[in-house]
């Protein structure tokens, strides 16, 4: 088996999704931690699986002492304990209306001129900040069309609010200090969007303070929530890789409740099946969230126990090559 042929066609395919997200709906995300974002996540992922730190720097073609350092360096930022180097570069700007690259660079000393030049790029790249002069006394400051993206970012409480409401979802009887270590967010950013969700009766939190959901739905087409829903999904087909493989190594007591099937229809414009192909999305939409209703109303109606719960993931998805000849454009796709 070629596990290095099927790692990279899959990062490959991985870094497609990325880039889309990323610029989603016209908006330029930045990207100067995604290596290091990437790195950091999938040693830990690694170490996790039971594998030891030489073996995983080994992996990486690192020395030891060189990956324990370089871990340990993008575990968090160094100058602002808890916030991204973006987040806080952004804010001090905020803060000081304007300030030159010389103080920034001395602001954020401990995370490293590279670093920092990076991010300002960023910031700059996005229209979050301007600049101008050049070299170390290039003043930045923050642009109007960053106020307006700072307006965006607060009203973008109702994506954060589904963002927890799926994580609870998934993971019920955690707490909000759990969530924000999970979501590499502050509790006080949280507390809002969890307060709103308790007032909607989505969520409930007992006296521990634990919260849990006994239904999760955004419906299709919803202006906001599909951050979580994508992530939803992407979520559910990995986990379901991952476990296929996990089975491989050890007899499988789950059968066919495991796995994945993909069918790819060759079609032509007047194909006689067509019509039923493009339907499946829908159909099989329609009866699943049938499904999924009666066990959810029934879940809230009588609740489970913690130790008695299990989850049963099913995930489905629909693709058609855009600008395919004879598309119907009302299609449901």
């Amino acid at each position: 088996m070629n596990i290095k042929l099927l790692v990279d066609n899959i990062m490959r395919q991985t870094t497609v999704l990325i880039a889309q997200l990323s610029t989603a709906a016209g908006v330029r995300a930045p990207l100067a931690h995604i290596a290091d974002q990437v790195f950091l996540s999938l040693a830990k992922e690694i170490e996790a699986q039971g594998v030891g730190r030489k073996v995983v720097a080994d992996m990486f073609g690192m020395a030891l002492r060189g990956y324990q350092l370089k871990t340990q360096r993008l575990t968090e930022s160094q100058s602002t304990q808890g916030r991204t180097l973006f987040e806080a570069v952004l804010e001090y700007i905020e803060k000081q209306g304007a300030v030159t690259r010389r103080d920034l660079l001395e602001r954020f000393r401990h995370d490293g001129e590279r670093e920092t030049v990076g991010v300002l790029s960023d910031l700059v790249g996005s229209g979050l900040v301007h600049a101008t002069g050049r070299g170390a006394g290039t003043l930045y400051g923050v642009t109007s069309e960053a106020e307006r993206q700072r307006l965006t970012r607060e009203s973008d409480e109702q994506a954060l609010g589904d963002m927890l409401w799926g994580a609870i979802y998934r993971g019920p009887g955690r707490t909000v200090s759990a969530l924000a270590s999970e979501l590499c967010l502050s509790e006080a950013q949280l507390q809002a969007p969890v307060a709103r969700l308790i007032d909607e009766g989505v969520i409930q939190r007992d006296d521990a303070g634990k919260l849990r959901a006994w239904g999760f739905q955004i419906p299709v087409g919803a202006e906001h929530g599909w951050e979580s829903a994508v992530f939803d999904h992407f979520q559910a087909m990995a986990t379901a890789v991952a476990t296929k493989l996990q089975l491989l190594s050890r007899p499988n007591p789950l059968g066919n409740s495991v796995g994945g099937t993909t069918l790819r229809f060759q079609l032509t414009p007047s194909h006689p099946q067509k019509e039923r192909v493009m339907r499946l999305l829908e159909e099989t939409r329609t009866q699943l969230n049938t499904l999924w209703r009666e066990v959810s109303d029934y879940n809230g109606a009588h609740g489970i126990a913690d130790d008695q719960r299990f989850d049963v993931v099913f995930y489905f998805g629909q693709s058609v090559d855009l600008g395919a000849p004879g598309l119907d454009e009302g299609s449901n796709t």
